[in-house]
């Protein structure tokens, strides 16, 4: 302690050292620290966690963490062990949060009632789907490819003009276009009725 209860800390030199080798990219230096931290690193997440495999996790994700970002550690602020200390904790609390919403989320789906398909509505989609394939089938075939690309295959109407080689705005025109007379084919049929 040094002037008024303000703590002087100086790190070791082999902390200095191993952050600047680490920056470096040096894997022997990983070694070194995990060789003398990761049974620490490993009883404080099991502590937290009680769990041995989750605690394996948590300290092989802490040691990845310190592997991409080493200049995070700055030993002028702590220890390397305080440092690491602070990772393990952080992510074994992490990993108790994330499980517990996982498991009030199980426990939410388990008290939802079970619920049987409407055979009706399912007879229904059946029939509203056949109906829409035919009717894609009567559109030519630049609107049924553009509809095919983009409602079936997941495509924006940029992507659409990319993979026919068009304009964009071609591609919105044989979209737009596609989609009324599916429309009005369904709307002629009585489809209407049915939504």
């Amino acid at each position: 302690m040094t002037g008024q209860g303000v703590r002087d800390i100086r790190p070791s030199e082999w902390e200095g050292d191993v952050r600047a080798r680490l920056v470096a990219g040096d894997e022997a230096a990983l070694g070194e620290v995990y060789d003398q931290f990761s049974s620490f690193v490993h009883g404080l997440a099991l502590r937290v966690i009680g769990d041995d495999r989750a605690a394996e996790d948590v300290t092989q994700d802490v040691f990845v963490s310190v592997w991409e970002k080493p200049a995070a550690f700055e030993p002028s602020r702590g220890s390397l062990r305080t440092w690491l200390a602070t990772l393990a904790h952080r992510r074994a609390v992490d990993y108790v949060r994330r499980e517990e919403a996982r498991r009030r989320r199980a426990q939410r789906d388990a008290n939802r009632p079970a619920t049987t398909p409407d055979v009706e509505e399912m007879a229904l989609a059946l029939v509203t789907a056949e109906r829409v394939r035919t009717a894609l089938d009567t559109l030519p075939d630049e609107q049924r490819q553009a509809i095919h690309l983009a409602y079936f295959g997941g495509k924006t109407y940029r992507q659409v003009a990319e993979v026919l080689g068009i304009p964009e705005g071609t591609a919105k025109s044989r979209l737009r276009l596609g989609l009324r007379r599916v429309a009005m084919s369904l709307e002629a049929e009585g489809a209407g009725a049915w939504a």
